[in-house]
């Protein structure tokens, strides 16, 4: 874990710091060799490319996803129009575990 990320997450709406550690203790429990940078201003996680990455915005926290084809669990959740990437919107802790957020997860990192 990198000091920007942790000031990232801690410069965060205070709705959202809780959500965001949530999100960051989940991707290195799932995948504990996954790699934390901080890159575009924002949290981003890797192995041997980018794999998805964490966001804030004023009503919600976005977990991103770079290689979406991989998902296969709860797929209908993703948005966006991107060629190789889609996110995930999460406005509670509790989505975490009713989204299975840690099998997405696992599809994605490894």
């Amino acid at each position: 874990m990198i000091k920007e990320v942790t000031d990232y997450i801690n410069n965060s709406d205070s709705k959202q710091i809780n959500i965001l550690n949530e999100l960051r203790e989940l991707i290195f429990s799932t995948v504990p060799e996954v790699k934390e940078q901080f890159k575009w201003s924002k949290p981003v996680y890797t192995l041997q490319n980018d794999c998805c990455y964490l966001n804030t915005t004023k009503n919600h926290v976005t977990l991103g996803f770079f290689e979406y084809s991989k998902i296969k669990t709860n797929r209908d959740l993703l948005e966006g129009t991107g060629k190789n990437m889609r996110h995930i919107k999460i406005t509670s802790s509790s989505q975490i575990l009713d989204y299975n957020l840690n099998k997405m997860l696992e599809e994605v990192l490894k």
